[in-house]
């Protein structure tokens, strides 16, 4: 799933999850989840506003992560998406997300400076063997 950054002025204050993310992702139920930042692993509470109108995490050593990692620096503060992987029960993997992952497409395939003709469609499959 895809998340962004929350900040407020220059600081970054957590993640937002967004409604959709913590229907699928996240039962009522859970309290408590783990987050892998890196080599890190933290806990970090789940508030009950959590599954109503405020779908974002908040925990310091979150912060100090995102802070660390420069997800603050965009001179235009517009929050920065991350792909946020489920590993195991109640457990996410962060990391940055490659711009194509921004989209629900898949990346398009980079554009050919030359059409493809019969002779070398067969020296590309000749030379890949």
């Amino acid at each position: 799933m895809v998340v962004k950054t929350q900040n407020s002025g220059r600081a970054v204050t957590g993640l937002h999850v967004g409604a959709s993310n913590v229907r699928r992702y996240f039962p009522r139920h859970v309290a408590v989840i783990e987050l892998h930042l890196d080599h890190l692993q933290i806990q970090c509470g789940l508030e009950p506003d959590f599954w109503q109108d405020q779908p974002e995490i908040h925990d310091p050593r979150l912060c100090a992560w995102l802070e660390s990692k420069n997800f603050h620096t965009r001179s235009d503060r517009t929050p920065i998406p991350l792909a946020m992987v489920p590993s195991g029960k109640n457990s996410f993997r962060i990391r940055p997300v490659a711009l194509h992952e921004e989209s629900q497409f898949p990346a398009p395939l980079p554009a050919r400076s030359e059409p493809l003709s019969e002779s070398s469609i067969w020296q590309e499959q000749t030379s890949a063997a």
